[in-house]
């Protein structure tokens, strides 16, 4: 065969460019040794060579310059290119060759599919956009087949995804594939990991009589199993009714045949394959997964002669991957281990940067050490820190398997993000996890020391009797650490990396200087609850019926002091009051998209109330970004179009009732009179118990906003090592090491000095940008992930919501019915005054959103996550933890959100 057609065979996945990612991966099943029917491929090259004469460049060109929002032109020039396509003869040449291979096959039936050179690939979730020919019986249909196929690639579905992708249409080209067709008793698909739970070693079939297409395009109720492919032990078994089969027809194509009911009961009862061909089928699959080294997504069929084929091998695309550092050290019963989320803590869901990663790896390994536990390795990280998709996750199974980890842990989450402790407590219940610690000794030799060593009992009394003293204290600790982050002048490259290096391993003095203090804060109010006999803090009281008014100490934690978010909110809210004043400011930041008015400002163009107000703000602010844990994201001041938007945002805002400093200033005076409230009540029970009231709520106040303090102080250092790193990648890229400065951050701080030492770096920096832009399309991060692929929060099931209600944690009290505006990214978001803010997490860099928005509605986090604090703060309602809030809901949807009883309800 030429280069125009080629065996199956003669196939491996070197060749995807020429055969497509379908009929590569039938050339690996076929080296592994797996049953796959034979056939072959028109290349790549054989659609080249047929569409280059029917004027498809003009097509392509139109194509480039169409909006990939514009689908009725895109439709329309999709329809165009196929119809070029299949109103054309094959070449001869082509059409010769073709032919050739099929009377080599003795002209039995075939399948034609389509096999694209994107498609079936990891990430490429768009398999089966191209279209696939069952039971071709001759010379003519077999051409007119392939033109089809050809002409799929042009569907209106697919263009619409290539041009949302920004694919050049012109690098498009699809190969098809030719096989002989099983004459199927029975057959379907197989995943060798299930993909509704992730575990792995579980395969799951579904199987249905006849053809599989009746299975895959979901046209028959199959028969399900699940089977433990270490054992062989079929864990699952569903009989599905089987009504529909799909029949080869004896003058070619197929039809659907129902099957009927009652009478056929029988049939129903019947399982399409036996317990033994099940575990063959499972063992083929766990086959083609060691041959490719990942969960395949199969399709297989069942000959007449009891003979098993698998017709079809991809990657499963939506499984999460699974954290691959074993720990350091191993003990019996020690093979499954449980893995959290830290970047979803962090309100987190995008991938970090390389540089990112190994930045916090630096300063968990600085905390670590700290804390007095072993880290051999700082750049690597402490032993429980691990990697997975790009984000970072903590293995928690040393605590999950001790009595004080099991009740430390789930309780912080309580407060932090319910939902993580939901699912924290159900992985509790696994046999597997079985208690093995059940004294604190371990725990407590590693706390007390350093709780000694930075003097924490001593500075929590001092702040208890003279807490305004505390906070100067505070204020001279980080005026004094912030003034060592600064480099002087002149430094090399080399000395700007050591640097960068140095800041990351000395944060963690901020944590024993900030976290007493906040957790007083917290824990003065649990005080004042005790005292007055409140329950909750946060949601109903103890009736169920929602705590009485006077005993609510939610609106205490309203309008807070020395919450260094809040006033970064409200200052830019300022900013927003001066420049409109200024007509002239207000015409350019609503006439202009934020990208234009960043790029106006860095030339110093704006009006003059913009550009000295926007100044001001950064010079204050300006280390803050989205996602800002990740020192590869630029700061504000690199780019502040994120910031401009939200000012012409602010701009919109025009009840005044509605302008936040005054909403700040209601909800304090607001918390002050609810104290007053409260005192008078523990008044009603003795003096001495009102003074202490008193008392344990002014210094609560003072103190639960620091919480926002340790992070802003981490961020600060990081904006400072991005500084020195920027610098350092300035270099790099002069001396040709990377193609742009930025690109360090797609190095760690081994290959930056190995880059200054003189290697290039560039083909790695194109490979980590790859891999990252595709991670960054992943929507759904697990919680929790166990160290068999199993993500823990699918086995929940919730209960107890009215019907059509979603149900999270109560985070602000308070009830609004608005349009919702469900937002995934905060840049160059727009968010109408009053609507409600649907998100999957936020950090600080989202709270500018927080002030003109209704209420508040988030996937992640619990009553003192970041989100919820600054609502509160806001006096805006939300409910938090609400699970796959922003695919349930929709931007428009009028929603009702009840932020005391922690319900969602959409109108219908």
């Amino acid at each position: 065969m030429s280069g125009l057609v080629l065996g199956l065979g003669d196939l491996s996945a070197s060749m995807l460019p020429q055969v497509g990612g379908k009929a590569a991966n039938l050339g690996e099943l076929l080296a592994a040794g797996l049953p796959v029917p034979e056939g072959f491929c028109l290349t790549t090259e054989a659609y080249v060579q047929a569409v280059g004469p029917l004027g498809l460049a003009e097509v392509h060109e139109a194509l480039r310059d169409t909006p990939a929002d514009d689908l009725d032109a895109l439709a329309g020039l999709a329809a165009r290119a196929r119809s070029l396509i299949t109103s054309a003869e094959l070449p001869t040449a082509v059409a010769g060759e073709v032919l050739a291979a099929y009377r080599a096959l003795d002209g039995v039936p075939v399948a034609v599919r389509s096999s694209a050179t994107a498609e079936d690939l990891p990430f490429a979730s768009f398999a089966g956009q191209q279209d696939t020919y069952l039971n071709v019986i001759d010379a003519v249909a077999l051409l007119d087949a392939v033109r089809k196929c050809w002409a799929s690639l042009w569907t209106d579905r697919a263009v619409a995804y290539r041009a949302s992708r920004n694919i050049d249409p012109a690098t498009v080209a699809l190969a098809v594939v030719v096989q002989r067709m099983v004459d199927a008793e029975a057959a379907g698909v197989m995943f060798t990991a299930n993909p509704v739970t992730g575990r792995r070693r579980e395969a799951v079939i579904d199987a249905s009589p006849g053809l599989g297409e009746a299975v895959v395009s979901g046209a028959v109720n199959p028969d399900h199993f699940v089977v433990d492919t270490a054992s062989g032990a079929i864990l699952q078994r569903r009989l599905g009714d089987k009504r529909t089969a799909v029949r080869p027809l004896p003058g070619g194509g197929t039809e659907h045949v129902d099957q009927g009911a009652g009478a056929d009961q029988a049939r129903a009862d019947t399982p399409c394959l036996t317990d033994a061909q099940i575990r063959e089928l499972a063992a083929l699959g766990s086959k083609a997964e060691v041959h490719y080294g990942a969960p395949q997504d199969t399709e297989w069929a069942l000959d007449g002669g009891g003979r098993l084929w698998l017709t079809q091998s991809r990657p499963i695309t939506t499984l999460y991957p699974v954290p691959s550092k074993a720990p350091a050290r191993r003990g019996p019963g020690d093979e499954l281990r449980v893995y959290l989320c830290f970047s979803l803590a962090q309100g987190l869901t995008r991938p970090l940067t390389p540089m990112g990663l190994a930045a916090l790896r630096q300063i968990g390994s600085s905390v670590t050490a700290a804390a007095g536990f072993d880290v051999p390795d700082r750049r690597g990280g402490p032993p429980p820190y691990v990697e997975a998709g790009q984000r970072i996750f903590v293995d928690l199974t040393a605590a999950a398997r001790s009595t004080v980890g099991r009740r430390i842990i789930p309780s912080v989450f309580d407060i932090m993000e319910a939902r993580s402790a939901k699912v924290l407590r159900s992985v509790f219940d696994d046999p597997r996890l079985s208690i093995t610690r059940r004294t604190p000794w371990g725990l407590l030799k590693h706390v007390v020391p350093v709780a000694v060593r930075f003097r924490i009992p001593e500075a929590a009394l001092r702040a208890l009797v003279r807490p305004e003293a505390a906070l100067k204290r505070l204020n001279r600790f980080t005026t004094e650490f912030n003034a060592t982050l600064e480099l002087p002048g002149g430094a090399s490259p080399r000395q700007r990396l050591a640097h960068a290096e140095d800041i990351l391993s000395r944060l963690f003095p901020n944590l024993p200087a900030v976290l007493p203090l906040a957790g007083l804060g917290f824990a003065m109010l649990g005080l004042a609850g005790k005292l007055l006999g409140a329950g909750k803090l946060f949601g109903a009281g103890k009736d169920g019926a929602g705590s009485n008014s006077n005993t609510d100490l939610q609106p205490v934690l309203r309008g807070l002091p020395n919450n260094v978010t809040t006033e970064m909110d409200l200052e830019l809210w300022r900013v927003a009051t001066s420049i409109k004043a200024d007509p002239d400011s207000v015409a350019v930041l609503t006439g202009h998209a934020p990208a234009v008015l960043a790029h106006r400002f860095a030339a110093g163009e704006l009006p003059a109330a913009a550009q000295t107000g926007l100044a001001g703000f950064l010079a204050l602010y300006g280390h803050r970004a989205v996602a800002e844990i990740d020192v590869g994201m630029p700061r504000w001041r690199d780019d502040p179009a994120h910031i401009l938007g939200v000012l012409a945002n602010y701009l919109r805002l025009e009840d005044p009732e509605r302008a936040p400093d005054r909403q700040f200033s209601k909800a304090a005076a607001e918390a002050e009179a609810q104290i007053e409230r409260l005192v008078a009540e523990a008044r009603s029970r003795g003096r001495l118990r009102a003074v202490a009231v008193r008392a344990a709520l002014r210094r609560a106040r003072l103190f639960a906003g620091l919480r926002e303090l340790p992070k802003f102080q981490i961020v600060l250092a990081l904006a400072e090592v991005r500084k020195q790193l920027a610098e350092v990648g300035a270099v790099l890229a002069e001396q040709k090491r990377l193609a742009r400065a930025d690109d360090i951050f797609f190095l760690d701080f081994a290959e930056a000095q190995q880059a200054l030492d003189g290697a290039d770096m560039q083909d790695l920096v194109a490979q980590r940008q790859g891999a990252y832009y595709l991670e960054l399309e992943r929507r759904h991060i697990p919680r929790m992930l166990l160290s068999d692929g199993t993500e823990p929060e699918t086995l929940l099931t919730d209960g107890g919501t009215a019907a059509g209600a979603l149900s999270g944690s109560p985070a602000s009290a308070g009830t609004v019915t608005a349009p919702a505006r469900v937002i995934l990214d905060p840049v160059g978001a727009h968010l109408e005054p009053g609507e409600i803010l649907v998100a999957p997490s936020t950090d600080p860099g989202w709270t500018p959103l927080f002030l003109t928005a209704g209420g508040l509605v988030m996937e992640m986090g619990g009553p003192n996550s970041h989100g919820a604090v600054v609502a509160r703060e806001y006096g805006i309602p939300a409910v938090v933890g609400v699970a796959d809030a922003t695919s349930l809901l929709s931007t428009g949807q009028e929603v009702t959100v009840d932020g005391g009883a922690g319900t969602v309800v959409p109108r219908a």
